[in-house]
């Protein structure tokens, strides 16, 4: 973790007050003084701010239900912030693992741990998510070959890893991937000549979506742990 990150995390100094008292040289990293906040320091190291240790908040672990015309930022820009509906401390520390556009809805996840964001999102640790799709025109056979298979995306080297696909009707469908590429269930059914008119997701690894459209609860310590496998 990054010193400044660290130090944010346990104090209730904002980012700018944390990068000015490391650069003053108030901060000491196992005796040593360090004024570079981008350091990387380890939990297990002392690390003390005008002579008082300092210990790092608890991970938090969030599930949402995310609206539509809504986005996965900290911030409101051309539409609102899914933060909005978060009233806890220290949004700003938090992070969105696996962001959906705008008009996706459904389970997003977040929190303030990077290492365990990583586990979540990054395609060699195979998490699945599955969506509910729902297309202009019936899913053909021929299609659904491709993208259980895999596809070649526009403007991309590599397919898409083998998809699954469970038929709920002609035009709506329950795909799993293990891939977060941009725009990339959109684009793998653009692929195979089809368009999807909505999108929600909803499971993540073996975590399923059980709130209410606009609700959020904290995950259990028993699905945090399964996301870390």
């Amino acid at each position: 973790m990054r010193l400044d990150r660290f130090v944010c995390r346990s104090t209730h100094l904002n980012k700018d007050q944390v990068t000015k008292v490391i650069q003053d040289g108030h901060v000491f990293v196992n005796g040593n003084p360090v004024n570079n906040p981008v350091q990387q320091v380890h939990e297990n190291n002392t690390i003390i701010l005008d002579g008082e240790k300092l210990r790092p908040r608890k991970p938090r672990y969030i599930l949402m239900n995310k609206p539509a015309d809504t986005i996965c930022s900290n911030i409101d820009e051309a539409y609102p912030s899914l933060f909005n509906y978060l009233d806890i401390e220290n949004l700003s520390e938090l992070h969105i693992a696996g962001r959906l556009d705008a008009d996706t809805t459904g389970l997003v996840l977040i929190t303030d741990d990077g290492r365990w964001s990583y586990h979540v999102t990054h395609p060699q640790y195979l998490c699945e998510k599955v969506y509910r799709v729902s297309l202009r025109a019936p899913l053909t056979e021929e299609a659904r070959t491709v993208l259980t298979k895999g596809v070649l995306l526009q403007g991309e080297e590599e397919p898409t890893h083998p998809a699954k696909i469970q038929i709920i009707h002609s035009k709506q469908v329950l795909l799993t991937i293990t891939e977060g590429r941009f725009h990339q269930v959109k684009r793998m059914f653009a692929a195979v000549g089809n368009r999807v008119v909505a999108l929600h997701r909803e499971k993540i690894g073996s975590i399923q979506l059980n709130v209410d459209e606009g609700k959020w609860r904290y995950l259990t310590s028993d699905e945090v742990n399964a996301l870390k496998r």
